[in-house]
């Protein structure tokens, strides 16, 4: 439990560092600053890839499937790609969420912050569920396997979905009957005390509920991905982890340019069939880290170079329709 343990205690520095010290005071997270927290994260996702090289030459680490260094390494990256990946559609919705509430760009991030700590333990409990069913219940392989592949066909064929309106959703309306909301700020306070002398729930505090749910609900797709990858818990975790601490500069970064990428979504079908097939045809099919790893940022790659060639002119293609 040491390298779980000292694991833990660097995010949560990471994490009081954040918001200590880059982020005491409130401010709008611009572009430049985006992009430069978004390669910081990056470039120590695959640094930690080093680290799990090491680790898996030793015993500090619990290692049940008795992977070599090398194969470790490659699925903590595959899995880290995977979550990455998956989290463009979470992007969109915070975006929409932020909006709907009119939520200032200065105190996004801290929203996200606190969204962050919630996220952390919510995925490590289903992570941590759903290896011990595929360990005790080897059939749930193929249920997982089913599910990712449903999830991919829905995606390539769902067309224009309807919009998400967040003060419509069941969680907003379930939190006012716990709760008044106020649609009053006061700075970043999560509550402020109304005329009647009652906490009242500000929109940061109802934006932030309802981020949480949205996350949970998108962990149901992207934990069952990262297990097709591997079963060892401390893969699965930290790849997760990285992504989740990474998610919040990307948001800044990507933001205002999602439409841009129109054609990422072809990548997530693709991704989560295959992640899908792998699951169902494991008994059969070995499929080497290297293809894994291989697929997925090809995938990612095309879906990139498509969207940056074409997105501009289906863009433009949309605004006449618009007009017309």
């Amino acid at each position: 439990m040491i390298v779980w343990t000292l694991f833990l205690l660097a995010v949560i520095f990471i994490l009081a560092l954040d918001l200590g010290v880059f982020n005491k005071t409130p401010h709008i997270i611009s572009t430049k600053e985006a992009s430069k927290w978004t390669l910081i994260w990056v470039t120590l996702s695959f640094l930690f890839s080093g680290v799990i090289y090491w680790l898996y030459t030793t015993d500090y680490i619990e290692n049940p499937d008795g992977l070599k260094p090398a194969v470790a390494s490659m699925k903590f990256i595959t899995g880290y790609l995977i979550e990455l990946s998956l989290s463009v559609d979470n992007i969109f919705v915070i975006a929409i969420i932020f909006a709907s509430f009119k939520i200032p760009q200065k105190y996004q991030h801290r929203v996200l912050f606190w969204g962050i700590l919630g996220a952390i333990v919510f995925r490590g409990l289903m992570i941590f569920f759903g290896v011990m069913l595929i360990n005790k219940f080897a059939w749930t392989t193929y249920v997982f396997g089913i599910f990712l592949i449903f999830t991919a066909v829905k995606m390539l064929f769902s067309g224009e979905e309807e919009d998400f309106h967040p003060k419509d959703s069941f969680v907003y309306k379930a939190l006012g009957k716990v709760i008044p909301i106020t649609s009053e700020m006061e700075g970043e306070k999560f509550f402020i005390s109304t005329k009647t002398a009652r906490k009242a729930a500000t929109p940061l505090f109802v934006a932030l509920i309802v981020i949480e749910v949205m996350d949970v609900l998108f962990a149901v797709d992207s934990v069952p991905a990262i297990l097709a990858i591997t079963k060892d818990p401390f893969l699965v975790f930290s790849s997760n982890i990285f992504a989740i601490l990474g998610l919040r500069s990307m948001y800044f970064f990507l933001a205002n340019m999602l439409a841009k990428f129109s054609y990422l979504e072809y990548s997530l079908v693709a991704i989560l069939a295959f992640v899908g097939l792998k699951m169902l045809l494991h008994d059969w099919i070995h499929v080497p880290e290297w293809a894994s790893l291989g697929f997925i940022a090809l995938s990612l790659l095309v879906g990139i170079l498509v969207s940056l060639k074409f997105g501009k002119e289906k863009e433009l293609t949309d605004l006449d329709l618009d007009q017309e």
